[in-house]
């Protein structure tokens, strides 16, 4: 397969996991200024877009780690990268479709992970880096948006505990609107550059004679596609952190968007490719268990636990056997048309539960004994 086809499949992917991400993560940006209705959801979502592509500018740490500190560059191959792409954009993908807030970051790094181990064996991965400059950064985001919020909610409960209550709300409302547009702005600072590391890389790769560099048209791109993803965005998500975790008041919002986008930032200066989603669902739990601890469902964070724990370890299994598969066929272009299929199959199904899958089954079955009774009144 020419080397140009495989680089403009893994851009086209590129760009389309940055969409992913984007609609699959609207939810951290919005969920708490629409549930504490400090701003319209049509207004949240074009705002969150606009504030998500400037914040892609703002820096490049996260892409130079992404970009090296997963494989080791030298190692790594275009079909590696495809099928890491791929086995992350699948996740993500499916675990919309269930409405759990699990991490893009995980998933692309999980899915890339993964077909490196399958396809060029486990030593090619940077252990290490992944040890230092993710697994333990995103293990400690989510306690620290936890420990902020609550922190704050409690420092904020207690300057306004003899004010006028009926003006707190709208003073807070107010505040979201700078908060909740700081968020969407870290947030694109923090998860455009993923994309953009691995389509550098991927140009690396293309043409190994060049040095390492981040090309403005990728940054613009990946900036755009992202934004374009969150102006659509992930309802499903949404209505999981804003409503089903806790009920937020507007000072609980302003907490919860200040914790997160303060860890965020701080991890876009230091080249940690953290977890938006696990930073804003800690600060979301720690907001509300810090005023209302019994009103918080604990068996939704249950999910949303059991989402994060298995994030890495399933997108590197798609990322493995997407990797597989494109070294058995050496075709790029079945493994795209299978990942197609997989995509398809799960946005046609997006809307279907578990009572309509039983009634679409037992049609089924319906029509098999008719065609069996008329199959017998034949032979009759």
């Amino acid at each position: 397969m020419p080397v140009n086809f495989t680089l403009a499949s893994v851009v086209i992917i590129a760009l389309f996991f940055d969409f992913t991400n984007g609609f699959h993560d609207t939810a951290n940006a919005i969920a708490t200024v629409i549930s504490t209705k400090a701003v319209p959801p049509k207004m949240a979502v074009v705002g969150a877009a606009v504030f998500n592509f400037l914040g892609a500018f703002m820096s490049l740490n996260v892409a130079a780690t992404v970009a090296k500190g997963i494989v080791s560059p030298g190692a790594i191959t275009m079909h590696v990268i495809l099928a890491g792409l791929l086995g992350a954009v699948v996740w993500n993908l499916i675990t919309w479709r269930q409405g759990l807030p699990s991490s893009s970051s995980h998933a692309l790094i999980g899915g890339v992970a993964g077909s490196a181990t399958a396809t060029l064996g486990p030593h090619v991965v940077q252990w290490e880096g992944l040890r230092d400059k993710v697994a333990i950064p995103s293990l400690f985001s989510p306690f620290l948006g936890l420990l902020g919020a609550a922190a704050l909610t409690l420092i904020i409960l207690r300057i306004v505990r003899n004010r006028p209550q009926g003006d707190i709300p709208r003073f807070f409302r107010r505040l979201q609107l700078v908060s909740g547009s700081f968020l969407a702005f870290t947030h694109g600072t923090n998860d455009a550059q993923k994309t953009m590391g691995l389509i550098a890389l991927a140009l690396l790769v293309g043409h190994p004679e060049k040095a390492f560099h981040i090309p403005l048209w990728v940054i613009m791109s990946s900036a755009l596609a992202m934004a374009i993803g969150t102006a659509l965005g992930g309802w499903r998500i949404i209505d999981t952190l804003g409503q089903k975790i806790t009920k937020l008041e507007p000072q609980q919002g302003f907490a919860a968007e200040a914790s997160t986008s303060t860890i965020l930032l701080l991890a876009a200066h230091l080249g940690f490719p953290v977890s938006t989603t696990h930073t804003v669902s800690g600060s979301i739990l720690g907001t509300g268990a810090a005023t209302r601890p019994r009103i918080v469902n604990w068996k939704v964070v249950r999910h949303i636990v059991t989402a994060w724990l298995i994030t890495i370890p399933c997108a590197g299994a798609v990322g493995a056997l997407m990797g597989v598969t494109l070294e058995f066929t050496n075709s790029v272009g079945v493994v795209l048309l299978i990942a197609l299929l997989v995509i398809g199959a799960i946005l046609i199904t997006r809307n279907w539960t578990w009572e309509s899958t039983a009634q679409v089954r037992s049609r089924l079955s319906i029509l098999r004994l008719r065609q069996m009774r008329r199959k017998t009144s034949s032979e009759v």
